[in-house]
């Protein structure tokens, strides 16, 4: 390799492609240097290179070794002991590293830290930690007992090493701190600046839209059954993406919305289609229950995409969603997470309401963009890139 640009890598053990949050983050690398990408799937818009990791290979030590390993805490011995890392330095030829090597590597979560470093040589890696790493599925026994142990490993060996440290919400900013002493820096999943219109609405009918993915603990069953006891002038339209079940909770999700058809289930739109798909409706909704620390601080990718859709809110008390919220006056918060209280917070609405909350997501869709809301990580990763 003999280009003179930058050259960065970046690392996801997701389908790249779906990822909005990667997909965002290529495109920013991609105005700072040439990006090499390795994960699922095929090509991401933005990358100049992709590595692609076979389908099917897990990203944890899944294996009968790998189990053994973290069940008697050899950590340090499970590291890159993934399938999905264990190919990826099987043909780390296929990266097509610079002959100086590269001069940012970027590791999407913990779980590829290991490889991040191992890859990265003397380069200076960015961690971006798309949640809290300790407890993303501690709601699984084996998970808690097994993995957990070994993401807090990761974090305490690798963290401090890394030039910059990103993560989603306030809330999981401080948790890094306090637990491992990194000095996180907040990147939310803003989406970037789109130009749509305020579509006012002008009837009583209000039109509600959820999208994501269907995965279990998010509470998308108490959603449904409280668009149930809504009164008929309430819709709800899901666009949602099956989860790694085969999509089996999606059909538990249809069958519990079944004989209803003011609720109704489309297909998944990509993240950069999405606002414009959402701006017909009048609400976005999100309900999650917090079952566990990443659902108590989560402030995810849709609630920056009903802000660029210009379109109202209705959530529950989830404490990073509603300082947000409540800051730029976006919409409406549940007393609790109560199928009840849902109902009760959203039967009194009006459509005046419904246009205040449009008009007030038009006047927060630039702050809560992707350019303003990145600016600081921007301005690191070009002080790191001119070194």
């Amino acid at each position: 390799m003999t280009s003179s640009a930058k050259q960065i890598l970046c690392i996801s053990f997701s389908p790249i492609e779906r990822d909005a949050r990667v997909l965002r983050q290529i495109h920013l690398l991609s105005e700072l240097g040439e990006v090499t990408t390795v994960g699922f799937g095929e090509t991401p818009v933005g990358a100049t290179r992709h590595v692609q990791v076979p389908d099917g290979l897990t990203t944890l030590p899944q294996t009968l070794l790998g189990v053994a390993k973290l069940a008697v805490h050899a950590h340090k011995a499970a590291e890159c002991s993934s399938p999905a890392a264990q190919w990826a330095l099987a043909h780390a030829a296929l990266l097509n590293a610079p002959e100086g090597g590269w001069d940012l590597v970027v590791a999407n979560d913990a779980r590829v830290l290991d490889l991040g470093f191992r890859l990265a040589g003397t380069a200076p890696v960015w961690a971006d930690l798309h949640e809290w790493a300790p407890e993303e599925r501690t709601h699984i026994t084996s998970w808690r007992l097994l993995v957990a142990p070994f993401m807090v490993h990761l974090c305490q060996t690798y963290l401090h090493r890394a030039t910059l440290v990103t993560t989603v919400s306030h809330g999981i900013v401080e948790l890094y701190r306090e637990r491992f002493g990194v000095d996180a820096t907040l990147m939310t999943n803003a989406g970037p600046y789109m130009e749509l219109p305020v579509q006012a609405s002008r009837d009583d009918r209000i039109r509600c839209v959820h999208s994501g993915a269907a995965i279990g603990g998010r509470g998308l069953e108490t959603m449904i059954r409280a668009f149930r006891k809504l009164p008929e002038r309430f819709s709800l339209d899901l666009y949602l993406v099956s989860a790694a079940d085969g999509g089996a909770h999606l059909a538990e999700l249809r069958a519990i919305a079944e004989g209803v058809d003011r609720i109704r289930f489309h297909d998944p739109v990509r993240p950069d289609e999405l606002p414009a798909t959402l701006s017909a409706y009048d609400l976005g909704i999100f309900w999650i229950p917090p079952t566990h620390t990443n659902a108590r601080l989560t402030l995810p990718n849709k609630f920056f995409d009903y802000v660029q859709a210009r379109i109202g809110m209705a959530i529950g008390p989830s404490e990073e969603m509603v300082r947000e919220l409540e800051n730029y006056g976006l919409g409406i918060v549940s007393k609790s997470f109560d199928m009840n209280d849902l109902v009760a917070s959203m039967e009194s609405l009006t459509v005046e309401q419904v246009n205040r909350y449009k008009h007030a997501a038009a006047a927060a869709a630039l702050p809560l963009s992707f350019d303003v809301q990145t600016a600081f990580v921007r301005g690191a990763l070009e002080d790191v890139l001119a070194d």
